[in-house]
């Protein structure tokens, strides 16, 4: 993958943080909560064509992590009915920028659609941050009041901790229901 060398540019000369605490991630019962994702999602290209941006996922608060996988299984027919595992992380990375709404919107994000699944422009803003060597990126997640924490895992370094601290079985309908994401009935 080419990069836009202005948006390399850009980024590059962002601050960058380590990050040493707690994250969240929500999967299926059997699901690895460790796995990195290689199917797209709005930080990572699908991997194909020469281009592999393994993120993992996972958010700052539990209710962060929940609001995004709930996301997708409402657009699914039927809905299932299965629940959620809900794992807490102990997490640290190295290299992290963290990006607020006003720098994604000086990135060219725009964050009247921030919410909808158009992903190509933070596609390329992830594949670039990975690009760089970069092994962590905070920004506000686009399904609850929170911030997500997206590993870049082939730039983790072996050092850095990741490891399930807990997990949780969620019924994640109930959930739905009391947050609004699912109507009563």
């Amino acid at each position: 993958m080419i990069h836009e060398q202005g948006l390399v540019d850009q980024l590059s000369a962002l601050p960058v943080e380590r990050y040493e605490g707690k994250a969240f991630r929500a999967t299926g019962i059997a699901a690895d909560p460790l796995a990195s994702s290689v199917s797209g999602g709005r930080w990572a290209p699908r991997a194909e064509d020469g281009i592999d941006v393994p993120v993992l996922y996972t958010s700052l608060e539990r209710d962060g992590a929940l609001a995004e996988v709930v996301s997708y299984l409402m657009l699914l027919t039927p809905l299932p009915s299965k629940p959620l595992k809900v794992a807490r992380l102990g997490v640290s990375t190295a290299k992290t920028l963290r990006l607020g709404r006003a720098d994604l919107t000086e990135l060219a994000v725009d964050m009247t659609r921030y919410g909808a699944r158009d992903y190509g422009h933070t596609q390329r803003i992830g594949a670039a941050l990975a690009f760089l060597g970069l092994d962590g990126l905070i920004a506000p997640s686009a399904r609850w009041s929170c911030d997500n924490l997206m590993i870049f895992t082939a730039n983790s370094e072996i050092s850095e901790r990741l490891e399930v601290i807990e997990t949780e079985h969620v019924i994640w309908r109930t959930w739905a229901r009391n947050n609004g994401y699912l109507a009563d009935g």
